[in-house]
């Protein structure tokens, strides 16, 4: 490999690379893309968890439960927001007892449905995660800030284009 090859500055700090460290020059532009797309993700969550349990106090499951919450001032039932975070019912309801004994969220009967319960952020809840989601969006920007508005766009579009092909490939796969 050339000395002025920019993937030679990648290979030399294998070890802290991880996942991306276990692609070879060989292997496809693809599988190469989904490694650096998964160090990227898991280096950047670690942060985030870090400095949410630094700064707040908090999980990012709680920070994530509560960033649903916000984005329905009606509330979610129960099992709405175990799909939204992609989790069982077990760790939404373990949270959700927790947030309400903190008096972050309520849980009240679904007028519709006398089985299910409705969470939703208090006025407390609301104003807490407010301001922890303000300073999460700074960090963001922050970890990001090495790339320029346009690389931005780019990345997110095509990222786009990529979610959309996974989703039809779930429902092919789906109607098998």
């Amino acid at each position: 490999m050339k000395q002025n090859d920019p993937s030679h500055a990648l290979l030399e700090h294998a070890q802290e690379l991880g996942h991306e460290a276990r692609a070879g020059r060989d292997d496809h532009a693809a599988l190469k893309l989904w490694l650096r797309m998964l160090a990227s993700t898991t280096q950047i969550e670690a942060e985030i968890r870090r400095r949410l349990r630094e700064r707040f106090g908090i999980s990012l499951a709680r920070f994530d439960y509560l960033a649903q919450l916000h984005r329905y001032r009606d509330g979610l039932k129960m099992r709405e927001l175990s799909r939204y975070l992609m989790v069982t019912g077990g760790n939404v309801t373990g949270l959700t007892d927790d947030l309400a004994q903190e008096g972050m969220v309520v849980r009240e009967n679904s007028p519709l449905d006398r089985r299910a319960w409705i969470v939703r952020l208090t006025a407390k809840g609301r104003r807490h995660f407010e301001a922890m989601a303000r300073v999460h969006e700074g960090w963001i920007l922050e970890l990001f800030a090495g790339l320029d508005g346009r690389t931005v766009q780019q990345l997110y579009t095509q990222l786009g284009q990529l979610r959309v092909q996974l989703v039809r490939n779930e429902q092919v796969a789906g109607g098998n």
